[in-house]
């Protein structure tokens, strides 16, 4: 907010104009603690000194950031603080009111790093024994890193194989002001049906790894409803985050693998399945085929018995007909009469002036009854 030249402020007006402009003035400064003391509601009250001339800077750090980080303010320790500068009205005293509150030097932070991890290691936060297995075949898996770069975009060019559900929350991961952002994603998808949890990022320096090196965080982690995957790449030193986690891993395309291992084996298990069941399937229609074409020449040469059996029936059965052929005795000089073409066996089978058909060997006596006698 520009300050207007030609007009005259009062005192209150002046110092809140003054703190909206100072508000936008957010820079990191460095220095040692000088004087150091809570106040009664948590808020911690110090200065910074710098180490060249001596000069003096009043600080504040509210109770709950100051909680946040871990690290406790007293005389001698060296930081660096983020923050703005603030003027306070009632006393019109300026003070830097700091956002975040790190350990400054790579000595500072390896002895941050080292006194933590033995506390943890004593409550057994590290140990083996309490690691949870990941689900055989997770699905419901929940994501924290930032939304932009290559840590999210090979993550997902990785996992998308197997149709996850991803619930992404995006974070900060990056320097001691990511600790706020990925505690209250934690506590996000503490609220979601999820089956894992995956917090990753890229590598980087000591120093951009700190929010990973808080022990709010990594009691977050251990306490989460389910398993946590962390993927962090690091040199020597391994974020304590990822000693605390279930399973840890150096890269989220490794994260990734994890995940999709056991979808993996699954798959390669179904399709051996499949190639032995066809395999299997085609032994088993050979074995038809052979079957068939047995039981087709089986078929086939009982059909041939027996057309050969009925064929032999027939021709006997031809030779009793013959033999029994009343035709057959009109070459031994008998005939056969009939009239009208019914064959006359008895008497009272004909009538005076009944046309009679008389057939001997070589043809037909037409006749006419004159006369009968019994």
């Amino acid at each position: 907010m520009e300050i207007d030249k030609d007009k005259i402020y009062g005192i209150s007006e002046f110092v809140a104009l003054l703190n909206v402009n100072l508000k936008s003035t957010k820079v990191k400064i460095v220095g040692e603690v000088g004087e150091a003391k809570s106040g009664p509601t948590g808020h911690m009250y110090f200065t910074l000194k710098d180490e060249k001339d001596g000069a003096m800077l009043n600080c504040i750090i509210w109770a709950r950031k100051y909680q946040l980080y871990g690290i406790k303010l007293e005389p001698g320790v060296k930081i660096i603080a983020f923050g703005n500068p603030e003027v306070y009205a009632p006393n019109g005293r300026l003070s830097f009111v700091a956002d975040t509150i790190e350990p400054a030097g790579e000595g500072s932070l390896k002895k941050q790093y080292d006194e933590l991890k033995r506390k943890l290691e004593k409550e057994g936060i590290f140990d083996a024994k309490n690691k949870r297995p990941l689900p055989i075949y997770p699905q419901k898996i929940g994501v924290i890193t930032a939304k932009q770069g290559a840590v999210i975009n090979d993550f997902l060019t990785n996992i998308k194989r197997f149709g996850f559900k991803i619930k992404f929350v995006d974070s900060r991961v990056e320097g001691q002001g990511a600790v706020e952002d990925l505690m209250s994603a934690i506590r996000t998808l503490r609220k979601t049906d999820i089956e894992v949890l995956v917090i990753i990022r890229g590598g980087g320096s000591m120093e951009s790894l700190m929010p990973f090196n808080n022990e709010l965080l990594i009691r977050e982690i251990v306490g989460f409803p389910v398993p946590v995957v962390v993927g962090i790449g690091h040199d020597k030193d391994v974020p304590l985050a990822c000693l605390a986690a279930d399973k840890s891993e150096s890269t989220p395309t490794a994260v990734a693998n994890i995940l999709s291992e056991n979808w993996e084996k699954a798959l390669l298990f179904l399709e051996n399945q499949e190639k032995n069941i066809l395999i299997s399937l085609k032994e088993v229609l050979n074995d038809v085929k052979i079957n068939i074409n047995d039981f087709k020449n089986k078929f086939l040469q009982n059909i041939k018995s027996v057309l050969q059996n009925a064929h032999e029936q027939i021709n006997h059965a031809e030779k009793i007909i013959m033999l029994n052929n009343p035709e057959r005795q009109l070459k031994l000089g008998y005939s056969i009469a009939s009239i009208n073409g019914k064959i006359i066996r008895k008497i009272e089978d004909a009538k005076i002036g009944d046309n009679i058909d008389i057939k001997v060997s070589d043809g037909i006596i037409k006749s006419e009854v004159k006369n009968m006698k019994n």
